[in-house]
């Protein structure tokens, strides 16, 4: 999945940039309060998104 399309379900799921970082930038889900990084890479492994989504309570 490319990252560009990630980040912008996350942001459309109600996901917040937190901080930007060297290699990944950190998500904050504030419903629940969880964070977790996202890579900067171009593509994003579908098994990584999946993980994403759900530690931060979008599945």
């Amino acid at each position: 999945m490319k990252r560009k399309e990630f980040v912008k379900e996350l942001q459309r799921a109600g996901c917040l940039l937190l901080r930007p970082g060297a290699r990944h930038d950190i998500y904050i889900n504030p419903k629940n309060g969880m964070k977790q990084p996202v890579p900067r890479h171009s593509e994003i492994d579908n098994i990584l998104a999946r993980h994403i989504r759900k530690y931060l309570g979008l599945e």
